[in-house]
């Protein structure tokens, strides 16, 4: 308490001039009309640039869930157009008096999010946030706004395991976009961001870039959803096949929000794939 009284004491002169020119500022803003519309004004930007901080701070923080909402709506808006196509496919039929339906057509999503992924080693795995209470199952796949992610391989009530395109053990059914030829998209186990696609005929015209989407050859996926691009297609004397590296489409080094794939009819097709 002593010193500060001698605080007090030693600085009282500069603390009644500082007093006094503040009474002083009150007294010119408060009578006088330019200062004082000046300092509304300079007050005025000020409180709008702290509001406007506090703003974008309250944005940061909430984007996670601004993402979650897109995703959400990502996943309706491909129901959506699911159901549109099972309407015109529905009106063709009806034109033509035919009885058939089409499973990649029998498609929903169920959005989820990604909670842990290991990356770089060789048997990769991504745990999503839904499981089979949420309609999950396994064998169904995975994908994100990009392309091509993994297939469900085990369910519990509220998670699932994916095993993604970088494990050792993948293998997903793939085509050529341009001419349609078939293959199989492996991971080389090098790179989170690259694989190989085999199985394409060394007449078959491959060239840099030539996009890679799925076959629709199985139930995990519809055709059309991309996994990636060919970065070189080369082909050793005698070979019948060539070897292609692909450069892929998910990058699963910030990989967040994801969608299961949901195709109503898997089951009878896989019954059906599955008859010799």
């Amino acid at each position: 308490m002593r010193n500060l009284l001698q605080i007090l004491a030693r600085y009282s002169n500069f603390l009644v001039f500082l007093a006094l020119e503040v009474v002083a500022f009150i007294l010119i803003v408060s009578n006088i009309h330019y200062p004082k519309a000046s300092f509304i004004a300079t007050s005025n930007t000020v409180v709008a640039w702290q509001m406007e901080k506090a703003t974008e701070c309250s944005d940061y923080f909430h984007l996670r869930q601004e993402n979650y909402n897109l995703m959400e709506e990502n996943a309706l808006l491909r129901d959506s157009l699911s159901a549109l196509a099972n309407i015109v496919e529905a009106q063709l039929e009806d034109s033509i008096a035919r009885t058939y339906s089409y499973a990649h057509l029998q498609i929903h999503y169920i959005p989820a999010r990604v909670i842990q992924l290991t990356r770089n080693v060789g048997h990769n795995y991504l745990t999503i946030n839904k499981g089979s209470l949420d309609g999950v199952r396994i064998g169904q796949g995975v994908r994100n706004k990009d392309g091509v992610v993994g297939i469900v391989c085990t369910v519990s009530d509220h998670f699932a395991l994916v095993m993604p395109v970088i494990h050792n053990q993948s293998q997903i059914s793939c085509r050529l976009d341009k001419n349609k030829y078939f293959g199989t998209l492996v991971w080389n186990g090098k790179s989170w961001d690259s694989a190989i696609l085999t199985d394409i005929a060394s007449h078959v015209s491959v060239t840099d870039g030539d996009s890679i989407v799925t076959s629709g050859l199985t139930s995990a996926f519809p055709e059309g959803i991309p996994v990636g691009v060919v970065k070189h297609a080369s082909i050793k004397p005698g070979d019948s096949y060539y070897s292609i590296d692909v450069n892929l489409c998910t990058d699963f080094r910030k990989l967040d929000f994801v969608q299961v794939i949901v195709n109503t009819l898997a089951q009878e097709q896989e019954e059906l794939n599955g008859v010799d």
